[in-house]
């Protein structure tokens, strides 16, 4: 991929020979992020977006301890999903008070930890009304708390949709007058809502018409809530491309629509700040998965380069994570550029023929010891894969 600079026959990554990372790292499979590429990305959309807004990290997408940090020190606030997640988020140095937490299944003694930790609760459900208010008293802390909801719409065009319809995540929008009440009996400390419509998506158009109609929809909702909106988070979506034909996002559009809602929130929700999650779009093409090629074989007249990494390692390249039409990520052999290429599939070692890495792809001609390249890899690779699958070593995460 373009992102990633060539010297003679190797893949850099942050001006360094892949091979030489590779001895660094000192065993094979790995994924390496580049933070030279993190910190691109997030002046881009710096440049892009309007001034003002805050942009936030979902760490659910890589949740390495030195990319959490490393982010945290170039954004405005950490998106977690767990405990676990928040106590990485907090050892990493973010701001508790910049911290949000959502999900659907928050169990009784992480909603008492947020509570403890002074971060953002994200409500998915009336259940999580009466815990966080038992925290607080017990505590006597407030239980800080923002209304997910689930809308009357969704992302049109995302490869995931987390909004509109039946879905576990949110409150219903026809809830959510009664949750609010509760929420306000409660003596819970309302800041605002956060609307998440869906994700990866390539269609500024719809990323756009989403967020109008999530400010909306804030808008309408904020003459019952029971403090003013302080935070509303307008979600994401931004998508990557991984497959041929795919277009890299146009921020423009995105920034100008963002400057006009945030012009009307500095009339109609003065005292609201406009936040932006973002996952994958922060860190999914500043990632690689390294494996090393430790067998060539022909069968029937085709050609397979065996890997010691797979699906256990990185269960999105195998098709089996979201996609219903297994398509190649991109990938190459990253100590081979430039040279002739032939015809090969890539696999992994486990005992599925699930464990496809490169179905039919020409690739520069590998011999046994070369390594194989998966770009796009920096977002939902080892924490999303199945480690423990077949027994095999784990995989290590660098930050270079």
């Amino acid at each position: 991929m373009d992102q990633f600079a060539v010297a003679g026959s190797e893949l850099l990554i942050n001006g360094q020979p892949l091979s030489r990372i590779a001895a660094r790292v000192g065993s094979t499979p790995f994924y390496a992020v580049d933070r030279s590429l993190l910190d691109r990305r997030v002046a881009e959309l710096r440049a892009a977006l309007p001034q003002g807004l805050k942009l936030h990290y979902a760490m659910k997408a890589n949740p390495m301890p030195a990319v959490v940090a490393h982010m945290a020190r170039l954004l405005d606030g950490i998106d977690v999903a767990s405990a676990g997640e928040l106590k990485v988020a907090l050892d990493a140095g973010a701001d508790p008070h910049e911290v949000s937490f959502a999900g659907p299944g928050k169990r009784d003694p992480e909603l008492l930890q947020a509570v403890a930790a002074g971060v953002l609760v994200n409500v998915e459900s009336a259940r999580e009304l009466a815990v966080l208010q038992r925290a607080a008293e017990q505590l006597g802390l407030p239980a800080r708390v923002a209304l997910r909801v689930n809308p009357d719409f969704e992302l049109k065009g995302s490869g995931m949709k987390m909004g509109g319809g039946p879905k576990q995540f949110g409150v219903d929008v026809e809830q959510v007058p009664a949750v609010l009440d509760e929420m306000r009996a409660r003596g819970l400390q309302f800041e605002g809502f956060h609307l998440f419509a869906g994700s990866q998506n390539l269609k500024p158009e719809s990323i756009c018409e989403a967020q109008q109609k999530s400010y909306e929809l804030a808008l309408r909702l904020s003459a019952q809530t029971p403090q003013p909106i302080r935070f509303l988070n307008l979600g994401g979506g931004f998508g990557i491309p991984y497959f041929p034909g795919e277009q890299r996002l146009d921020l423009g559009p995105i920034g100008a629509n963002l400057a006009a809602l945030q012009e009307r929130a500095r009339r109609e929700l003065p005292e609201a700040e406009l936040v932006i999650e973002l996952g994958r779009y922060l860190v999914g093409e500043a990632g690689v998965y390294v494996t090393r090629v430790v067998d060539k074989k022909v069968s029937r007249g085709q050609t397979y380069l065996v890997c010691d990494g797979g699906l256990n390692h990185h269960l999105s390249v195998s098709g089996n994570f979201g996609q219903v039409i297994r398509k190649n990520y991109p990938v190459t052999i990253g100590n081979r550029q430039g040279g002739p290429a032939e015809l090969v599939s890539a696999v992994g070692p486990l005992c599925t023929p699930l464990d496809l890495l490169a179905d039919k792809m020409a690739l520069p001609q590998a011999e046994i010891g070369d390594l194989v390249v998966i770009f796009q890899s920096g977002a939902y690779g080892a924490s999303a894969s199945p480690a423990a699958f077949l027994g095999h070593p784990a995989v290590t995460e660098v930050l270079v």
